[in-house]
């Protein structure tokens, strides 16, 4: 075990390392944990404090000093603690591009059930147990594309940067990506483009291309990442023909 871990990180590897059962009673840093993600799940990131924290747990804000340091060592706890890697990417998969598609699909149902995820500060690259996790699994889909080991990594770095900032853009657009929003934007947009000044938008605008399909469920309307991913993956593609071809 590493003992130059930052604060955080030494409880998640030490726990790994040397599992112990968690009390019955009293505080540790997993209850920590929880009770600070339902906060965040409530009421976003803004709304998790050692204080709030302490509260919700009956407990006075320094006893939660003798498990955590700082919020920020509590924001790692939390962000390890919704990101285990669910058993569907453990299963076998020959083809690189489903792998990657589902691995996304998993991607998008955790950061969805978790919106603040990706309102937390960027410190560095992932380092937490699970966060690694993803990354191998990621990986691990690209083993056989012939692709070298750096330029994987680069694929996944480049498939996790969007589908996180894709789902922030949805988390921060929210009710304005339902169906009656949307149909206002398209109005308004069709009241103020005229193809004099705005020829090339003129065109998408009575093409409904700012329109949801007519037959998309209202629950079905949001921001959605599979066209970006489908076009990233594409260009994954060609990559890997290339590599092939010497």
């Amino acid at each position: 075990m590493n003992d130059k871990l930052p604060p955080g990180l030494d409880l998640l590897w030490g726990r790994l390392d040397e599992p112990a059962p968690e009390p019955r009673q009293g505080l540790s840093p997993p209850r920590i944990a929880r009770a600070a993600v339902e906060l965040a799940d409530a009421g976003g990131l803004d709304a998790v404090s050692m204080a709030r924290v302490a509260e919700r747990l009956g407990f006075t804000t320094m006893s939660l000093y003798r498990h955590v340091k700082s919020k920020s060592e509590v924001l790692l706890l939390m962000l390890d603690a919704v990101t285990a890697v669910p058993a569907e990417l453990d299963e076998p998969c020959d083809d690189w591009r489903v792998g990657l598609e589902r691995w996304c699909a998993a991607q998008w149902v955790m950061l969805r059930a978790h919106t603040w995820i990706v309102h937390v500060p960027i410190t560095g690259p992932p380092i937490t147990p699970n966060q690694l996790a993803w990354t191998d699994r990621a990986l691990a889909a690209l083993r056989d594309t012939g692709l070298s080991e750096a330029e994987k990594a680069g694929v996944v770095l480049l498939v996790a940067s969007y589908m996180l900032t894709t789902a922030r853009m949805g988390a921060e657009i929210g009710p304005a990506a339902s169906g009656e929003s949307i149909a206002a934007y398209s109005t308004l947009l069709g009241d103020l483009v005229d193809a004099r000044r705005f020829p090339a938008l003129r065109a998408a605008v009575d093409a409904g291309a700012y329109d949801y399909p007519p037959d998309t469920a209202e629950e079905k309307r949001g921001f959605d990442y599979s066209f970006g991913l489908a076009r990233i993956l594409d260009g994954v593609e060609t990559l890997i023909q290339r590599r092939a071809r010497g």
